[in-house]
């Protein structure tokens, strides 16, 4: 049986685009955004995260609701980065409302991937 899958390159920042996040937060959204995809049957296929924002682009089961996997990426992360340590106590990790979805065709695929790793190269005053 053939399975559908969509693909989406999603991005959020930091309330009022702080400078929030260091190589700590961004190894525990690493691990943190890949678990969460996989319970909600997503997978995370590249990662980019500069201290202001984080791409993700991700593949997704027909099934999977978006509003809810992008409910527990950004709460979720927020509400464990912070009590967990990975962020700095005196600067506590804080999403800006919202975020930016757009689709990505299988042919875009490598174009977006390069473009979502590449974060720190096209943010270099942002890189971690």
């Amino acid at each position: 049986m053939l399975r559908a899958r969509l693909c989406f390159h999603v991005v959020w920042t930091t309330r009022d685009r702080r400078p929030l996040l260091d190589r700590r937060a961004a190894d525990f959204l690493d691990r943190y955004l890949r678990s969460v995809a996989r319970q909600e049957h997503a997978r995370v296929l590249a990662l980019g995260v500069v201290r202001t924002h984080v791409h993700v682009l991700l593949s997704a089961a027909t099934t999977t609701y978006l509003p809810r996997l992008m409910q527990r990426f950004k709460g979720g992360s927020s509400v464990l980065i912070n009590r967990e340590g990975h962020a700095d106590r005196q600067l506590p990790v804080r999403w800006e409302k919202g975020y930016a979805v757009h689709t990505v065709s299988w042919r875009a695929m490598r174009a977006v991937r390069t473009y979502v790793e590449s974060q720190a190269q096209r943010h270099p005053d942002e890189s971690i």
